[in-house]
């Protein structure tokens, strides 16, 4: 638990500890295109493609998203089509729906809400989010919680407590975190704090000696590494046999519904299930490649075999891609890894 004695010590400081935090910000802050010519459009963008994902992952799609759709009013024309297709490989789609149906949202709107309670009213704008948004567009002195916050304060504090899971520390740390914003200037204040758990205040091999908040934190004088604490998460295994069938210089694919809650829209290899087919019709000798990838807390082992497809008719949601078109369809970035490695062999 956060011990009464270090917050009260903490907020006692808050002054010293937002210009020690402001003070390095305003130094070492990387140069990143939402921050050196900052509009409410590439704060939006910025934020939700940081979601689940690194800068330098996000920096390429950013740029190229920008280069396509500029602004709200750009975004909010765009077919769903164009708009999966620019995410594509980023990953967590919902996130990709989610700003293109806040852009129509705004458009729509005689004015720009300002407020926090304004923002949670959008479509696909979460507490985090609408705190950042509007600290760093509006100067609401909100503040953000999220995994580096939750981080920076559960060392500044020593907080001893286990977590089931991210959401929870964020909840629990929320009040702290408000008590400490720099209501001045809230935007850099929360910038300044997902700089420093990003670059500095790490997972592994946090950077102490450099922290400029250093002599504010307990962690610091014992083991950093060992906050914020979390309940082991169990690792379920499961296992699914993909398709991989090339006939007349195209391949079958797996469309997802528009109705799915995951990947509407996305095409994959498609599943031994999907196909209707029995196990019993794979050759072992067809066998290609296992793939295994963590999603969340399962394991997921993919198996890849090679099959010809015999009948004319196909599964719902099945499409035939001729593969000089592969380009132009939204593939998730697994299975678009896993085809161009395929198709090269």
């Amino acid at each position: 638990m956060i011990s009464k004695d270090t917050s009260s010590e903490l907020i006692a400081s808050k002054k010293a500890f937002q210009e020690a935090l402001l003070g390095w910000y305003s130094v070492h802050k990387r140069d990143l295109p939402w921050r050196t010519e900052p509009t409410l459009y590439k704060t939006v963008l910025s934020e939700f493609m940081l979601q689940q994902t690194q800068i330098k992952t996000a920096l390429p799609y950013f740029h190229r998203w920008l280069k396509e759709l500029p602004d709200f009013e750009a975004l909010a024309k765009a077919t769903p089509e164009k708009v999966l297709k620019l995410w594509e490989g980023l990953g967590y789609y919902t996130r990709c729906r989610n700003i293109h149906r806040l852009a129509k949202a705004l458009v729509s709107l005689d004015k720009i809400p300002q407020t926090v309670e304004a923002w949670l009213e959008l479509p696909g704008v979460g507490p985090y989010t609408a705190a950042a948004i509007t600290s760093i567009s509006f100067h609401v002195p909100q503040a953000c919680v999220d995994g580096n916050v939750v981080r920076i304060l559960s060392r500044l504090t020593a907080t001893d407590k286990e977590f089931t899971d991210s959401a929870t520390a964020s909840k629990y740390f929320n009040s702290l975190a408000q008590d400490l914003v720099n209501s001045k200037n809230p935007g850099d204040h929360n910038q300044a704090m997902m700089e420093l758990g990003a670059t500095l205040c790490s997972r592994t091999n946090p950077q102490c000696l450099l922290c400029p908040v250093k002599k504010f934190c307990k962690a610091s004088k014992e083991n950093p590494e060992a906050y914020p604490r979390f309940t082991a998460k169990k690792i379920e295994k499961k296992e699914v046999v993909r398709l991989w069938c090339i006939k007349d210089n195209k391949i079958l694919l797996h469309k997802i519904t528009a109705s799915a809650k995951r990947l509407s829209g996305i095409h994959e290899l498609p599943s031994l299930e999907e196909s209707k087919l029995s196990k019993d019709s794979l050759v072992k000798s067809h066998f290609i490649k296992s793939k295994v990838r963590t999603i969340t807390r399962f394991q997921i082992t993919e198996a890849i075999y090679r099959h010809t497809w015999t009948t004319k008719t196909l599964p719902a949601d099945f499409v035939w891609v001729p593969l000089d078109k592969i380009s132009t369809i939204t593939l998730s970035g697994p299975h678009k890894r896993w085809i161009v490695e395929l198709l090269k062999q």
